[in-house]
């Protein structure tokens, strides 16, 4: 069994045993016919992968690899807030007639602001210091800017990346951390996919920094499945599990900014068949 497998079910049954109901509350999400769509949640989940050990890549379902590296992508690197700019449609329910989903996101990360002696938006802030000051405790970005939140199409869920570098005893290499927070979380659409999401982001940059991959740890304030996706998960932790597949990055490129989704790959990997149709929450 891999591990994202062993702490994905793990989360998923404690949530349905322990976790509090909001139906019949007053909620913002609601299905395409416009019924309230409520959730099973748990406050404050945090789940540790070591990146170093295993990729956390699901092998009850497939993990879209190429697709969630193309969104991190167009989030990380091309600070793009435009569909037009994104190979997937998961964003297309929240883009106005123009593509854009306002002030959110890749555009919070593309922002300049002054920093040593020059103009630097957030990801070239985080590679600079990697580089530059390894040992800072201060090497994040945060996209959650309540100024700008009326602009934004939908509030980020995933808003906050913390880096943190540690030197392992014997080792000349650096090793790179990272802490994932997030204020939200459907746990069946959007679980793995975050996880390999950052997991990749967090190998790009190693690798650009000439640095070891180390833990990601993903903090999720409400980790919740929504009523119509309750049979659907009992299903899939059902599922028979696999090993854990091998991860490819292209070991030629030492730029972050020349990373393309073709650059990554799962190696190895036997899985379950992708679940189709997921209800979505709007």
């Amino acid at each position: 069994m891999s591990y994202a497998d062993r702490v994905f079910i793990g989360m998923c049954r404690d949530i349905l045993e322990n976790g509090t109901s909001t139906e019949g509350e007053r909620v913002r999400p609601h299905w395409e016919d416009g019924t309230p769509a409520y959730t099973i949640k748990k406050f404050g989940v945090v789940n540790r992968y070591d990146l170093g050990k295993e990729f956390p890549a699901q092998t009850i379902r497939k993990t879209p690899i190429k697709g969630a590296t193309d969104e991190l992508l167009w989030i990380w690197q091309k600070k793009s807030n435009n569909i037009k700019d994104l190979g997937t449609h998961i964003w297309d329910l929240w883009a106005d007639e123009d593509g854009s989903i306002g002030k959110a996101y890749g555009y919070q990360l593309g922002v300049k602001h002054e920093y040593k002696e020059g103009m630097m938006d957030q990801v070239d802030r985080v590679i600079y210091d990697l580089k530059n000051n390894p040992f800072s405790r201060r090497i994040l970005t945060n996209i959650y800017v309540h100024q700008d939140l009326s602009q934004m199409r939908l509030y980020p869920c995933a808003y906050s990346m913390t880096f943190n570098v540690t030197q392992k005893k014997g080792e000349d290499k650096l090793t790179l951390n990272a802490v994932l927070n997030q204020r939200s979380q459907d746990v069946l659409a959007a679980n793995n996919w975050n996880v390999v999401q950052y997991a990749v982001l967090v190998h790009m940059l190693a690798q650009c920094c000439d640095m070891k991959v180390g833990e990601l740890v993903h903090v999720i304030a409400d980790a919740h499945i929504y009523d119509r996706h309750v049979d659907i998960v009992k299903e899939l932790i059902a599922r028979p599990v696999h090993d854990a597949p091998q991860f490819w990055l292209n070991p030629e490129i030492h730029d972050f900014y020349k990373f393309t989704k073709d650059d990554v790959r799962l190696d190895n990997y036997v899985c379950e068949p992708n679940i189709k149709d997921i209800p979505m929450a709007i």
